[in-house]
């Protein structure tokens, strides 16, 4: 096993196709797929399998991928140290449920990086898919919350991918709203109360059960909904047709602005937020530095 093999598998793991990952390489694809047979001979494993669109790694494959990535990393960081003057750029990945806490880490990771050259990647994500990504390792860690309601579901899902949860914290749930509406100077509110107003909840594709929904009480009827893709319509509709939204009621003015506001629900039930990692192999240096600015923000903020 060579270090040039291992990269060969992390390109065409990215390219999902040797043809393609051969040309980003300069290197022909049948000498490609041969340094791949002969890896997966050496190694007494699959890789990768084929189909008519190209290659997709198997499951010990992403297992593997899993290693081949820690030992490509750690070897950059030796020449890095030892030959290059010039820092490496470094890559981080992070998928997540639309949460506003999880940019707040990220961008003071980001700023204390502090270098020229690094991709870090921020995915805000369906729940299947934030899975989904830390399994194929698209993602080093994922983040999703855990409640009564859909705990046992997800962490067989979790469970299922060999990865793991690690609870961040538990809060009471809440709801956001405009300044403007009509509740939002309310001490509490119940979901009677909101039944009059446009729900919006985050669109989860075909995976669209109200387990993987990342609002509380999802199976809860309501007359007006409205589901989104993204963060930013979601605040935008808040406020400009009086929606709401059941969430966990932390969210930063310094990014979000001062039109939305966050109002306790009254609720039997709670969030616990956490992270979702692979189960057997080590965080990066990376990854272990961002989960202790989340930590360290959500102390902060709940100081």
């Amino acid at each position: 096993m060579t270090l040039q093999q291992l990269k060969y598998i992390i390109s065409i793991a990215e390219s999902g196709s040797i043809t393609s990952a051969a040309q980003k390489l300069l290197v022909s694809q049948p000498s490609l797929s041969k340094a791949v047979s002969e890896l997966e001979k050496e190694m007494k494993i699959t890789i990768f399998c084929r189909n008519n669109r190209g290659v997709y790694l198997s499951e010990e494959g992403t297992r593997f991928l899993s290693y081949a990535r820690q030992v490509v990393e750690q070897s950059d960081l030796l020449e890095q140290q030892y030959k290059e003057k010039e820092a490496i750029r470094r890559v981080f990945s992070i998928s997540s449920q639309h949460y506003a806490f999880v940019v707040n880490a990220f961008v003071a990771l980001v700023k204390e990086y502090g270098e020229k050259k690094y991709e870090f990647t921020l995915r805000e994500s369906r729940t299947h898919d934030i899975i989904e990504d830390v399994r194929t390792s698209r993602s080093e860690l994922g983040v999703l919350f855990l409640s009564n309601f859909n705990r046992d579901i997800i962490l067989r899902m979790i469970q299922n991918a060999d990865l793991k949860f690690t609870s961040l914290f538990t809060v009471e749930p809440h709801v956001f709203v405009s300044r403007k509406n009509p509740l939002a100077r309310r001490k509490t509110v119940t979901l009677d109360e909101l039944k009059e107003f446009p729900r919006l909840t985050y669109e989860q594709g075909i995976n669209n059960s109200f387990y993987y929904s990342e609002e509380l009480h999802s199976n809860e009827e309501s007359p007006k909904n409205i589901i989104v893709t993204d963060r930013a319509t979601l605040f935008n509709l808040l406020i400009g047709l009086d929606g709401y939204t059941i969430a966990s009621g932390i969210l930063s003015s310094d990014l979000n602005g001062t039109d939305i506001v966050t109002i306790p629900l009254e609720s039997n039930e709670g969030m616990e937020i956490g992270y979702i990692e692979s189960a057997d192999r080590p965080l990066s240096r990376m990854s272990t530095r961002y989960i202790e600015h989340l930590k360290k923000y959500i102390k902060d903020y709940k100081v």
